[in-house]
């Protein structure tokens, strides 16, 4: 039973005259000895069965626990592993809308661009907002809370969280300059933001702790505008930061003559962070303030990491300069992100 389930689930979206056609090509007649007639008839009904045992999968827990459907644990998770999976191209499509009636309206086309059926983008949008509605105002670590009601991989749950996180703070990820990054890109940078500054970063017993970010951080990074408003403090970090890169990289002239203006691009990003519509913007910002910058000099992956590792570690030896803390944990995302971004 369970084994034919996940057969029917393995041709997501199909209808039964073609998902016979993928099982004859797959060599079901000859292993089971079984006419078209029988092939035919035993798929119709492993469509009904799903049909019924469908509506557990939106509490999969209580797939375990009914007793009308034999199915053994492993395949149980392999069913709901299968029934939540998504497909990349869709998701990078609604990554960053809020999931409502509005955006599920826009399916049609959005499945016309993908190629992903307009069935399993409905299935995969409603997975979704499933999943959110149930974790928005649950306390703890938003990867195990998901993982916990909704009995996902750590991959799948991680994915999930991005999902949420970015419609919760509804993040632009549709500008032009934007298409070149994939949804794992945006995943690996969400992980990154809901690990250091979201609230459940520093307090693991508040409320929505992974999917709002932490406004009190978010005020004082407004401190770090020091680094570029304080003209000795500017000049003295250049100097520290130059020093440390002369002779290691072919793009060094770049890098100095650079200095100013990248310094200033990432730390008005800081300071604008209080504001939702720049937190919205935060990576249209990164792209535009300093990946761009940096690709147009020719700078190769290799150059960026070392240019923000010095300039970041040269910020703790500057005279006067008392943000550390602040400016480790805004660096510490920034320099991910940007790494992740950097598709030289």
């Amino acid at each position: 039973m369970g084994r034919r389930l996940l057969n029917y689930y393995g041709m997501d979206c199909l209808v039964v005259n073609d998902a016979v056609k993928v099982r004859m090509e797959g060599g079901v007649m000859e292993e089971c000895e079984a006419s078209a007639d029988v092939l035919l008839s035993d798929t119709m009904d492993q469509y009904r069965t799903f049909q019924m045992c469908e509506r557990l999968l939106y509490s999969p827990a209580k797939l375990g626990n009914q007793l009308l459907f034999q199915i053994p644990p492993h395949l149980q998770a392999t069913l709901i592993e299968r029934y939540y999976a998504f497909d990349d191209a869709f998701v990078r499509e609604i990554l960053g809308k809020k999931l409502s009636k509005g955006t599920k309206k826009d399916l049609d086309d959005i499945s016309a661009k993908t190629n992903v059926t307009l069935k399993s983008c409905r299935r995969q949008f409603d997975n979704f907002k499933r999943v959110f509605k149930v974790v928005e105002e649950l306390k703890g670590p938003l990867v195990e809370n998901i993982h916990q009601h909704f009995l996902l991989s750590d991959k799948l749950s991680r994915d999930y969280a991005a999902i949420v996180f970015f419609a919760n703070n509804r993040f632009e990820t549709g500008k032009r300059k934007l298409q070149y990054l994939t949804f794992q890109d945006f995943a690996f940078c969400a992980g990154q933001l809901i690990s250091s500054w979201t609230v459940g970063a520093v307090d693991n017993m508040v409320e929505d702790m992974d999917v709002d970010l932490d406004k009190e951080f978010l005020q004082e990074l407004k401190e770090l505008k020091i680094l570029i408003n304080d003209k000795d403090l500017l000049d003295q970090h250049k100097s520290l930061v130059c020093g440390a890169l002369r002779g290691k990289t072919k793009s060094f002239t770049e890098m100095e003559a650079n200095f100013k203006n990248l310094s200033r691009g990432l730390v008005n990003i800081a300071a604008k962070l209080t504001n939702t519509k720049d937190v919205r913007d935060f990576f249209i910002d990164l792209v535009e303030k300093f990946i761009e910058p940096c690709r147009s000099d020719r700078w190769t992956a290799a150059d960026m990491r070392l240019y923000l590792t010095h300039y970041t570690n040269c910020a703790h030896i500057l005279d006067t300069f008392k943000h550390q803390v602040v400016w480790d944990r805004y660096m510490g995302v920034v320099k991910s992100c940007i790494f992740k971004m950097y598709h030289d």
